[in-house]
C-alpha cells in the first residue's frame, strides 16, 4: 500500500511539475513580446501596408510626432501624433493588433486624416517603441488609452470629439475601454474583428494550433500571467466591458476568420445595449475586411462616424 502510494504521489508530482512548464511555455508562447512564428505575416497591424502614397504620408516626419506617457505601472509608452490639416476638434485614437505597431496603422491612420481627424496611433505596450516585459491583451492597455485620451484632451482642448478605433487586439483593447468611464467627448468606437475575452481567444488558439482542451493548461497559464504580469486571463473580458458601455459602436468582422472566429462577432454585439451597428465582410479573412473591399470599408466606417460626431 505503502508504495502504492508513493507512486501515485510521484505521478501527481511529475504532472504538476509538467503542468507547471507547460504553463510557463505558453506564457512565452504567447504572453511575451517574441517574433511569433505561428502568425506568419497574417495577423493584423503585424506587416506594413503596401499602399505607397499612405506609407509615404505616413513616414514624412513633417507630418507626425511622437507622444510619451508613463503608464500607472511606470512604464514609458510611445505613440505617433499626425496632426489635421485644419483644426475640426476630432481626434482618432487608432489601435494596431497583437505583434504589430503604430507603424503598420499607416492606411488606417491616413483613412481617419483625409476625414479631418487628428490621428493618434499608441504603440501598445511591449510593443514598437513602448516599454513592456508582456502583452495585456487590451486588457491593461485599457487604462493606458485612458491617459492617451487625457493627453488628446490636453493637447487640443476641452472640445475635441474623439473616436477610438481597433484592429484585432486594438479592437479588443477598445472594447475593453468602453466600459470604463470615460469623458463625453469620446463619442464613437469602431472596432474590427476582436475577441470576445481572452480566456475565449487563447482557448480557442490552443484547440486550434494544438489540439489541447483549455483545462488545465489555461488556468495555469492564467496563474503564471497574474504573477508574472499582474492579471488573470478571466480580467481581460470584453463581453462584460461592453456590457458597461454607452458610446455608440460598429463592430466589423470577416465572415471567413479563422484567427478570431467569426462566432465571437455575435457575442460582443449582443454585450452592448448601447446605440451599435455590424458588418459582417463575406470572403474575409482575419483582419483583411479593409482590403478585400476598401471602398465600402471606408464608406461604412465614415457613415456610421457621422451620425455621432
Amino acid at each position: 500500500m505503502k508504495l502504492v502510494m508513493r507512486i501515485l504521489l510521484g505521478l501527481v508530482l511529475v504532472s504538476i511539475v509538467g503542468l507547471i512548464w507547460a504553463g510557463n511555455y505558453f506564457y512565452q508562447y504567447a504572453v511575451v513580446p517574441s517574433e511569433k512564428d505561428f502568425l506568419a505575416k497574417d495577423t493584423p497591424g503585424t506587416d506594413i501596408v503596401e499602399e505607397q502614397e499612405a506609407t509615404d504620408w505616413y513616414t514624412n516626419e513633417e507630418n507626425r510626432s511622437r507622444w510619451q506617457l508613463e503608464s500607472d505601472d511606470g512604464l514609458k509608452l510611445s505613440a505617433i501624433y499626425l496632426p489635421a490639416n485644419q483644426n475640426n476638434h476630432r481626434t482618432a485614437i487608432v489601435g494596431h493588433g497583437y505583434m504589430g505597431n503604430a507603424e503598420t496603422m499607416s492606411e488606417y491612420a491616413k483613412m481617419y486624416h483625409d476625414w479631418g481627424y487628428n490621428v493618434l496611433v499608441p504603440d501598445a505596450r511591449g510593443h514598437g517603441e513602448s516599454e513592456g516585459h508582456y502583452i495585456g491583451f487590451g486588457w491593461h492597455e485599457r487604462k493606458d488609452y485612458l491617459q492617451w485620451i487625457d493627453q488628446v484632451l490636453a493637447h487640443n482642448g476641452p472640445e475635441e470629439k474623439i473616436t477610438l478605433y481597433g484592429l484585432s487586439m486594438g479592437a479588443a483593447t477598445v472594447m475593453m475601454v468602453s466600459g470604463e468611464e470615460l469623458p463625453d467627448n469620446v463619442v464613437s468606437i469602431v472596432e474590427d474583428c476582436g475577441y470576445s475575452s481572452i480566456n475565449d481567444e487563447l482557448a480557442y488558439q490552443l484547440k486550434d494550433m494544438f489540439r489541447l482542451p483549455a483545462f488545465p493548461l489555461i488556468p495555469m497559464t492564467s496563474l503564471i500571467t497574474k504573477l508574472r504580469a499582474g492579471y488573470f486571463f478571466g480580467e481581460g473580458d470584453a463581453v462584460k466591458q461592453l456590457a458597461k458601455n454607452t458610446r455608440p459602436i460598429l463592430f466589423i468582422h470577416g465572415e471567413a476568420d479563422k484567427f478570431v472566429p467569426f462566432s465571437m462577432l455575435d457575442k460582443v454585439y449582443q454585450a452592448t445595449t448601447a446605440s451599435k451597428e455590424r458588418w459582417i465582410v463575406p470572403n474575409a479573412g482575419h483582419a483583411k475586411s479593409f482590403s478585400v473591399d476598401k471602398q465600402q470599408y471606408k464608406e461604412k466606417i465614415e457613415t456610421f462616424l457621422e451620425k455621432y460626431q
